[in-house]
């Protein structure tokens, strides 16, 4: 095996030897977006621009040009005699016909493809381009001259007739931000997320040194992490006269707890460690954001009295690590965000079609195969390139996973956080990175003579003809449910998973068995599936194939002590209404304590009452909706903002806003951000008294489709994640309860307004500089034009607006921005800064020169 290696290597390495036919540098490339609704229909067109920069011809043959894109793009050729075809998934390539002349020295290629629905921003674009020649097979070369050109008309933006807007102006945004008041930072409230219950009792505890920490017996844990945020504050001195004590009360929920600040110190009553937990980061909310900018002399606190539990339990946000790889930094930076915003559950999606991210030692191909994308010509021993990724196999998003060691200590690190961390195995669909691994298992062991152990763990049926691609386009992504082996399979996984956190002494009380988009066409042609549906007469199509899985997975958990957690799919059952066909909550699992996550209520697209139909036939519910918690959805409309937006564009109000128990009251906007009335909601299922008590919290989701940075990820999660963070702890608020819908709505307006400012001015300057300082979304001005009259405002009070009127970029030394400037004739460019000098994209805008009247009037 070794020898075969080297060997293996020794070829590749020879094959980079070789003189490539062109420099892949000299092929200067560019992509733009030609026009959406492209012959009146729901697709796009769009245009590759190659340009040889070299002064040898591009050849005519003997190359393929492989490249990834979010958009389904029909195989054929092209205008150009280029062939385009799909590889799997998002990968697609383009090769020359015999007709292709190639590309002379100074010439240019332009070829154009048609992809579906539409394209909008700049991660819709292709990415992650690279060469292979036909000699060096094995090796791809990435196109680094590469550009994403802007989408600036109308025909380029506009996604179907009647699309609400082309982009978000600059005049859009100040309207939004126009009822925003400015409150002073004096009148704001003292501690985020909103308690139950503060009271600003007067004066101010003075902390020069660090608090003298005293803790009863089962609160020890949280007064030593007091004592170690006290030293991040202070710096490492000797304990002061000031004292902090925690008190454990009992007659306390375990979650709750209260907290006085006095002049003299501080004392904590909590009903568990958990709680006492919570009072540290209300004690740490009470310290002025700057304060983490550096070792202080002395901190400042208010004195204050307080009483506070959180409105739900389940308080969570997902990351997917497996379309993207992000690193154990990355998650120890979520659990730091979330830790002191007094969320309690990280979901960590760690497998998925596109990456298997956990090492499981006695399956090492799950990490060996299953953790890597790169080039291959059979990808028999990787994952092929996805989301850009490229070539390269040490490409840190592409690449990448967690050892055992590291897992376990993420576990420990998030428990002392008293934070949950729940695993999700991607089931059945949405696995194809397992299934490869197990495929690349089996065959290795095969050709060793090893025949039962290689089909011990196979998730594939390798006699199946079945015909499907899921919605990402893959077209072998899905375990078999037919075969023993899956079962073993997971039960390996579940069983290692247990393992670990145990010796992390972390809790696990249910394992996310995924459940999601299996696509149509699947185990209609598998010779394993049929066989099973003829040995088991319960089994009378492929759809009953779905019910006997899950059945399956809950008894291997349930007799591991385990809950099932899933997808609103695992929780769903297909059948007829009327002729039609329809799914309904699955009687068989409802009551199983089955908890389920509900992403499916596109606002406009008719699932809206799913959350509340699956609580109400007794599954308990998770909301985790698109439409408020996606958190991977662009914040807005323009071409500069990351993200997608099928599920609409979620900024932080849409959290916010969220109402739990009748989110139906506060939908403003539907999917394609038209405005939503009462009567969209006309014949919904409502959520009934029983179905409220099995709602058990709410959950913020970050797919990794678009987020291939650390950075990517933080502008992404924040604020967004403050909004989720108010809505799941504060209590519900008056606004959403009052029957008087214009008293609710003036009601609404200045709890924004108070949210916006505690952003503005707490919140987002606290993260500035917390752990290092995170990468929030720095929001982008609103900007008001009138007879030469600049108006300028931003969504969070107290940030800093920069201008200037001399067509430059604006920096830190150019002037803040106190009030309407005349600008007459003049290019206006704004820029918000934070305080550590970050901006946001830049707004420019031409304004036009004062009407004659005015210009007499003002003289």
């Amino acid at each position: 095996m070794t020898t075969g290696l080297l060997l293996a290597g020794t070829s590749v390495f020879a094959q980079t030897k070789k003189a490539a036919p062109f420099d892949a540098t000299r092929l200067k490339t560019s992509w733009e977006v030609g026009e959406n609704n492209y012959q009146g229909k729901a697709n796009f067109l769009s245009t590759f621009t190659f340009v040889n920069t070299s002064d040898k011809p591009f050849p005519a043959k003997g190359w393929e040009l492989y490249f990834n894109f979010v958009r389904t793009v029909k195989d054929g050729v092209l205008p150009g005699n280029v062939k385009v075809e799909g590889i799997n998934g998002d990968l697609y390539r383009f090769t020359p016909t015999a007709d292709f002349a190639g590309i002379k020295p100074g010439d240019s290629l332009k070829l154009g493809i048609v992809g579906d629905a539409w394209a909008v921003n700049f991660t819709d674009a292709p990415a992650g381009l690279y060469l292979v020649w036909d000699d060096q097979k094995e090796t791809g070369l990435p196109i680094k001259d590469y550009t994403i050109r802007p989408s600036t008309t109308a025909k380029q933006l506009m996604r179907y007739p009647g699309d609400k807007t082309a982009v978000i102006t600059p005049t859009d945004i100040f309207k939004q931000n126009a009822a925003i008041k400015d409150i002073p930072a004096s009148q704001l409230p003292l501690i985020f997320p909103t308690p139950v219950s503060v009271t600003a009792s007067g004066g101010t505890l003075v902390l020069d040194a660090p608090p003298v920490v005293r803790a009863d017996a089962g609160l020890e844990a949280t007064g030593k992490f007091l004592e170690n945020e006290m030293t991040v504050l202070l710096g490492k001195r000797a304990p002061g006269k000031k004292t902090v004590t925690f008190q454990l009360d009992k007659s306390l929920a375990a979650n709750a707890y209260t907290l006085k600040v006095t002049p003299e110190g501080a004392a904590i009553t909590a009903g568990s460690d958990e709680g006492a937990f919570y009072a540290i980061q209300s004690l740490k909310s009470l310290i002025a954001p700057a304060a983490w900018s550096a070792v202080q002399k002395s901190v400042s606190i208010p004195a204050v009295q307080v009483s506070d539990h959180p409105r739900f339990n389940y308080r969570a946000f997902m990351i997917d690590v497996a379309r993207n790889y992000h690193s154990k930094r990355d998650l120890l930076r979520i659990l730091d965000v979330m830790a002191l915003y007094k969320l309690n559950v990280l979901h960590y999606h760690f497998s998925d079609d596109e990456g298997w991210r956990l090492e499981i030692p006695s399956l090492p191909e799950l990490t060996q195969v299953g953790a890597k994308r790169g080039h291959s010509t059979d990808w028999k021993n990787m994952l092929p390139p996805s989301y850009g990724s490229g070539p390269d196999t040490s490409n840190a998003a592409g690449s990448g996973y967690l050892t055992r060691a590291d897992f376990i200590e993420v576990l420990r690190y998030a428990t002392e956080r008293h934070i949950r961390v729940l695993p999700e195995i991607e089931t059945p669909g949405h696995a194809r990175a397992a299934v490869k691994s197990m495929e690349s298992r089996y065959y290795r062991l095969k050709a060793a003579g090893k025949d039962k152990e290689a089909a011990e763990y196979l998730l594939s049926d390798l006699e199946d003809k079945s015909e499907y691609r899921s919605v990402q386009n893959w077209n072998d992504n899905v375990m078999n449910v037919a075969l023993p082996s899956t079962y073993r399979f997971l039960e390996k996984v579940v069983d290692e998973l247990q393992s670990m956190y145990k010796e992390a002494g972390a809790p696990l009380t249910a394992v996310h068995m995924g459940g999601d988009e299996v696509p149509h066409g699947v185990f209609e042609k598998s010779p394993a599936c049929l066989a099973l549906m003829q040995q088991d007469k319960s089994i009378k199509n492929v759809n009953d194939l779905w019910y006997y899985y899950y059945r399956k997975v809950n008894d291997l958990l349930k007799a591991r002590g385990l809950e099932t957690a899933g997808w609103e799919e695992a929780g769903m059952r297909k059948t007829t209404i009327d002729g039609e066909a329809a799914s309904i909550p699955n009687p068989d699992f409802a009551n199983d304590n089955f908890q389920l996550n509900v992403w499916n209520n596109v606002i406009g697209g008719g699932q809206e009452d799913l959350s509340y139909r699956l609580a109400n036939a007794g599954y308990k519910i998770i909301l985790s909706g698109v439409s408020n918690f996606y958190f991977d959805m662009a914040a807005m409309k323009s071409f500069d903002e990351p993200g997608f937006y099928w599920g609409g564009f979620v900024d932080v109000d849409k959290p916010f806003y969220f109402i739990p128990f009748d989110y139906y009251k506060n939908s403003k906007v539907d999917g394609r951000g038209n405005p939503v009335t009462p009567a969209m909601f006309v014949g919904k299922d409502r959520l009934t008294g029983f179905g409220q008590s099995n709602i058990r919290g709410l959950q913020g989701l970050l797919w990794s489709e678009t987020v291939t940075t650390s950075d990517r990820m933080e502008y992404m999660m924040l604020p967004k994640l403050l909004g989720l963070a108010e809505r799941a702890w504060a209590q519900d608020p008056a606004w959403a309860t009052e029957k008087d819908t214009a008293k609710a709505d003036a009601m609404y307006a200045q709890a924004w307004s108070v949210f916006s400012n505690v952003m503005g001015k707490r919140e987002m300057p606290r993260l500035d500089y917390y752990n290092g300082g995170y990468n929030w979304r720095i929001p982008t001005a609103g900007v008001s034009v009138d007879e030469g009259t600049v108006k300028v405002n931003v969504q969070m009070p107290g940030l800093v607006i920069r201008y200037t009127t001399n067509g430059e970029e604006p920096t830190l030394k150019s002037p803040v921005y106190n009030g309407p400037i005349q600008a007459g004739g003049k290019v206006v460019k704004v820029r918000v800064f934070n305080t550590r000098g970050r901006s946001s994209r830049t707004t420019t805008v031409k304004v036009p020169q004062p009407s004659a009247q005015l210009k007499n009037n003002r003289s």
